[in-house]
C-alpha cells in the first residue's frame, strides 16, 4: 500500500496502579509501532516503556522520553497515535516539540493489548502495586456527521470473507488503506470476517478522504433509527448509510453478529464498480475496548 514505508507509533502516557515511596501514583509512557499491513510480524514491532515520577508529569518530560525512544528505535515515526483524550494537550505539545504529528486515534490495537498484558503481568510485580483502580473516564462524543455529499457512495453491499481469504492480501492491488496481522485478533481459521464494499465512480477521492481520518471501526447503530456508523479519530463518527429496508436490516444485524464472533474484526473496501479487481481503498478494522 504505497511505495514508501510509513512508520506509525502508538503512545500512551498515564498513571499506573503503582504508588511510589511518597504514596503518589507512578506514571508511564508506552510507545509501540503500529503494524500497517497484514504481513507484519508482531514480534518485530518496536516497543519502549519508561516510568515517570508523579512530580515530573509534563510535556517536557514526555518530549525527552519520546526523543529517547526515537534514538533507541533508530528512526522517527511518520506520526504518533494516541487514544487517551484527557491527555490530548500534553501529548500533542510533546509530539509537536519533537517535530512529529500527533493523531488522536482509536487505531491503537497493539498498544491496547500491551497495556492489558502489563496490567496482568508487569505492574503486579512492582513494589507499591495497588490493584487496578483507574476509574473509567466517560467523555462525551459528538453526534455522527453526514458524509460530505461528494463522497457518498453510489452503491454499497455487506460482504463476508473467510479468514484465509486474507492470506494473500499483501498481493492485492490497493490504493489507500491499512491492515494488521490477524494473529493479533486470535481468531480460528474458519472465522468469517464481515465488511462492506462501497462502489462509486468517485472511489479514489472517497478512499483518499478516508485515508486522512484515522479509521477506527464500523458499527450498526439502532439508537436513532437504524444506521451504519463509521467511527474515526478519537471521537468523530460518520453516517455511512441509513438502513431502511427489511433485507438491509437483516444484513446489518448479521454484520453485527459476525463482527462480534470475529472479536470485532471487520473491513471496509472502496471500489470503482462491482466488476473492479482492485481496491481504491481497503481497511482492516477491529473494534476494541480501550482502557
Amino acid at each position: 500500500m504505497g511505495s514508501q514505508r510509513k512508520v506509525y507509533w502508538e503512545l500512551d502516557f498515564y498513571s499506573r496502579p503503582i504508588l511510589d515511596e511518597n504514596q503518589k501514583k507512578v506514571w508511564e509512557m508506552l510507545v509501540c509501532e503500529s503494524p500497517v499491513d497484514i504481513g507484519t510480524p508482531t514480534d518485530t514491532l518496536f516497543r519502549y516503556a519508561k516510568y515517570c515520577p508523579s512530580t515530573q508529569v509534563n510535556s517536557g518530560w514526555l518530549r525527552t522520553a519520546i526523543q529517547e525512544a526515537i534514538e533507541k528505535a533508530g528512526t522517527a515515526p511518520t506520526k504518533i497515535r494516541f487514544f487517551r483524550r484527557q491527555m490530548n494537550n500534553m501529548i500533542t505539545k510533546s509530539c509537536q516539540d519533537v517535530g512529529i504529528p500527533a493523531a488522536p486515534s482509536r487505531r491503537t490495537l497493539v498498544l491496547n493489548q500491551w497495556i492489558q498484558q502489563r496490567m496482568e503481568e508487569v505492574y503486579p510485580q512492582e513494589p507499591g502495586y495497588q490493584g487496578v483502580t483507574n476509574p473509567w473516564v466517560r467523555l462525551d462524543r459528538p453526534l455522527p456527521q453526514r458524509l460530505p455529499d461528494a463522497l457518498e457512495g453510489k452503491q454499497w453491499n455487506f460482504v463476508t470473507l473467510q479468514l484465509n481469504d486474507f492470506a494473500d492480501m499483501s498481493e492485492w492491488e490497493i490504493g489507500f488503506g491499512e491492515a494488521f496481522p490477524l494473529e493479533l485478533a486470535q481468531l480460528s481459521p474458519e472465522t468469517r470476517i464481515p465488511g462492506i464494499l462501497i462502489f462509486s465512480p468517485r472511489a479514489l477521492p472517497i478512499a483518499a478522504w478516508m485515508s486522512g481520518l484515522e479509521m477506527a471501526y464500523l458499527r450498526f447503530d439502532t439508537s436513532s433509527g437504524n444506521r451504519l456508523i463509521l467511527e474515526t479519530g478519537a471521537t468523530e463518527s460518520w453516517v455511512v448509510a441509513n438502513i431502511r429496508t427489511p433485507q438491509l436490516l437483516a444484513e446489518a444485524q448479521g454484520f453485527a453478529i459476525a463482527k462480534e464472533q470475529a472479536n470485532g474484526v471487520h473491513f471496509i473496501g472502496v471500489q470503482s464498480d462491482t466488476q473492479a479487481q482492485s481496491f481504491e481503498g481497503f481497511w482492516l478494522l477491529q473494534e476494541v475496548n480501550l482502557p
